[in-house]
């Protein structure tokens, strides 16, 4: 249950606040900011049971009916302790859908951008999507870092990831995960023909440490010798990490560091997105194992989105929206877009 998730998070801070000498300022301040907000939470649960047990109590008597005198009251108790018992769950669920919205508002997360079909090209388009993201970020006072990539030998990315940290990147980048699809004559072809190629983004929300535990003992961890494109940037020590979940097989590595420390902290946050999203996944194919369309990760698979650079056009499938701004769009000016995404999403 959700309110007994928060109860543990709660007891976890309370535990944390209590020795004040091993938190900076700013990380007890928002230990102390956290303990009060779920304190309402916790504490409006705790009225709520204590109501539902009084109700459950007078339901009894009544239908027992042992005592008259005492049936009697629990009838003229009865309609004020459900009205109370209504306010009550109403307020619960009022804080709880408030705590909901504001977690997702201010998390973080870990962008996987892949390059598909379309051979070089893919990697080509793969590298102006990061390039693209990153300009947005750099609009919105975003924290970006790369925590792991893969350059082609034309300098694209066969596999870039990255963090992004700050105000809304989750509720805003979310939408962003599926297949995009590029049309354009790639720098490659030399005929002139227009191609089409896909890569896909993947967007994890990245959790705290409080949030999702991990035991060290299900964890193996394998150091190995990075390497670069065509064998520039070739490490002489085996710095790079490699981190398997043995329990659900996910895996995660990083290379780009010279240091060991630096590229496990980094493949450790990888692992932590990736086991949260597994986490949601199989929630949801739980949820939906009765319909027909189960999997709804297959939105991964589906193209979400076309960039069509001869007609200067982006098209968003999703909400049948087309934008005749590409080469803006490409610059970071993703506000229109991102704004149509959220309507339709608030509306939905």
């Amino acid at each position: 249950m959700e309110i007994n998730k928060l109860r543990e998070e709660y007891n976890e801070l309370l535990q944390k606040i209590k020795r004040p000498a091993e938190l900076n300022e700013g990380e007890y301040q928002k230990c102390a900011r956290r303990v009060k907000e779920l304190s309402r939470i916790i504490d409006e649960f705790g009225e709520y049971k204590e109501v539902e047990e009084k109700l459950r109590e007078a339901e009894e008597i009544i239908k027992e009916n042992k005592e008259p005198e005492l049936s009697e009251l629990a009838r003229e108790e009865l309609p004020e302790l459900k009205e109370k018992f209504n306010q009550i769950e109403k307020n619960l669920e009022h804080l709880l859908s408030v705590d909901k919205k504001k977690a997702e508002h201010l998390k973080g997360a870990i962008v996987e951008i892949r390059a598909g079909a379309g051979g070089e090209e893919a990697t080509l388009f793969a590298r102006d999507l990061f390039q693209m993201y990153s300009r947005y970020a750099e609009g919105k006072r975003w924290k970006m870092e790369v925590m792991h990539s893969h350059q082609s030998e034309m300098g694209g990315s066969k596999e870039i990831i990255f963090g992004v940290e700050g105000e809304s990147v989750y509720s805003e980048m979310r939408h962003e995960g599926g297949v995009h699809r590029v049309q354009r004559i790639p720098a490659t072809e030399s005929s002139g023909r227009i191609h089409t190629s896909t890569v896909t983004v993947a967007v994890l929300p990245e959790t705290e440490e409080i949030q999702l535990k991990i035991n060290p003992n299900d964890l193996r961890i394998d150091t190995f010798r990075a390497s670069g494109a065509g064998g520039q940037h070739v490490n002489v020590t085996d710095s790079a990490i490699r981190i398997t979940h043995i329990p659900t097989g996910i895996t995660a590595q990083c290379q780009d560091e010279r240091s060991q420390h630096k590229n496990r902290a980094k493949a450790i946050r990888i692992l932590r997105a990736r086991l949260t999203e597994h986490i949601r996944e199989e929630k949801e194919l739980e949820i939906s194992k009765d319909r027909t369309l189960q999997v709804k990760t297959a939105d991964r698979s589906q193209k979400i989105r076309t960039y069509n650079f001869p007609q200067n056009r982006v098209t968003d499938h999703r909400i049948n929206l087309s934008l005749y701004n590409l080469e803006g769009i490409m610059k970071g000016d993703l506000d229109e877009l991102f704004s149509a995404l959220e309507g339709v999403n608030n509306a939905g």
